[in-house]
C-alpha cells in the first residue's frame, strides 16, 4: 500500500498536531497509509549534536523515506515568514534526489503554524513549495469550493493549512486547533492522497 510521508518540523507541538490531522485526512482515503516523520533541530555549535533517535514523538526521516512516499505533506512553524531552518537544513541536503529525479510527478501539500495572525503563514507555505517545484512536484493546496476557508478566523488559505496559535500562556493550550483549521487539515491531507491514487492507478 502506497505511503503518503508526512514530513515536519515542531518545537511547541502546533505543527505536529497539524501534521495528526492531515495524517487522519490521508487515512481517509482508501488503500493509502501514514509515515511521519521530522527532522531534528540544527545546532550552532558543532560539538552539540542531536541523538539518531528522537526521544518521542514521530522518528527522523531520511532519503529513503522521500523515495518511497507516493505523496508528500510537509509542515514547519514560521520563522519570519520562511521555514524552520530544521527543515530547510534537511531539503537542502537532497540534492542527490533531485539530480535523479526521485520525486518528479509525486503530489505534496505544505502545512505552517504561527504565533500571530499575520505572522508570515502565506509566505512559509510559499517558501516550502520552491524546493518542491525544483523537484517537479505536484503541488495540492485548498480550493475556495470548500467553505471552511471563508468562514475560519483561524488559519488556513489556499496555499495550504495552517493554524494561529495566538498568544500563549500558561493556563492556554497553544497546540489546540480551531475546528476549521483541523478540518482545512485533514481535507490537505486527503486531497495528496486521493491525486496520489490516481497517479498510482495510472
Amino acid at each position: 500500500m502506497p505511503d503518503i510521508l508526512i514530513l515536519y518540523y515542531s518545537r511547541n507541538g502546533a505543527t505536529a498536531e497539524l501534521a495528526r490531522q492531515a495524517a487522519r485526512g490521508v487515512e481517509s482515503v482508501p488503500g493509502m497509509n501514514v509515515r511521519l516523520r521530522t527532522v531534528p533541530p540544527v545546532a550552532t555549535l558543532i560539538e552539540v549534536a542531536s541523538p539518531p533517535v528522537p526521544e518521542s514523538g514521530a522518528p527522523y526521516a531520511g532519503h529513503q523515506d522521500l523515495t518511497e512516499c507516493a505523496g508528500l505533506l510537509l509542515g514547519s512553524p514560521t520563522r519570519f515568514g520562511n521555514m524552520a531552518a530544521p527543515l530547510k537544513h534537511f531539503l537542502d541536503g537532497t540534492s542527490s534526489l533531485w539530480l535523479s529525479g526521485a520525486l518528479a510527478g509525486k503530489p505534496a501539500g505544505v502545512f505552517t503554524s504561527t504565533q500571530t495572525q499575520h505572522g508570515g503563514q502565506e509566505t512559509t507555505l510559499l517558501s516550502m513549495m520552491l524546493p518542491l517545484l525544483h523537484h517537479g512536484m505536484y503541488l495540492v493546496g485548498l480550493p475556495y469550493t470548500e467553505s471552511a476557508l471563508s468562514t475560519t478566523r483561524g488559519g488556513g488559505s489556499p496555499y495550504g493549512a495552517s493554524h494561529v496559535a495566538g498568544q500563549a500562556r500558561a493556563d492556554t493550550q497553544q497546540t489546540r486547533l480551531s475546528d476549521e483549521e483541523a478540518h482545512l487539515a485533514r481535507l490537505l491531507g486527503k486531497r495528496v492522497a486521493e491525486l496520489a491514487a490516481k497517479i498510482a492507478r495510472r
